[in-house]
């Protein structure tokens, strides 16, 4: 598909479509915690944040393997850990209180 914007003339392949989408659930965590620690009137991180930043992070993933980037694919991987382990305490927490994980 090719996207005329003024000027500049962009190529957007189906790769570069799932890019898009991995990086626009990753930015949409920073809406949820801003949007969160507001409603909370102090600074908060609920636990949508660290779903986006799976799934968000596993998304662009699968773009930075299907590019074939190195530099990108070591990046996402690595992020993937803490992501992984947050949601790992988050459901430890509510298990020990005997309440659900949101």
């Amino acid at each position: 598909m090719i996207i005329d914007v003024g000027p500049w003339h962009f190529t957007l392949s189906p790769w570069d479509a799932l890019g898009f989408v991995g990086q626009a659930m990753f930015f949409s965590r920073f809406l949820v915690q801003w949007i969160a620690s507001e409603r909370a009137k102090r600074s908060y991180v609920p636990n949508a944040f660290w779903w986006l930043s799976l799934a968000g992070g596993s998304i662009s993933l699968v773009y930075a393997v299907g590019i074939h980037n190195l530099v990108f694919t070591l990046g996402q991987s690595a992020g993937l850990i803490p992501y992984v382990r947050n949601l790992m305490l988050v459901h430890r927490q509510a298990r020990a209180e005997g309440v659900a994980a949101d």
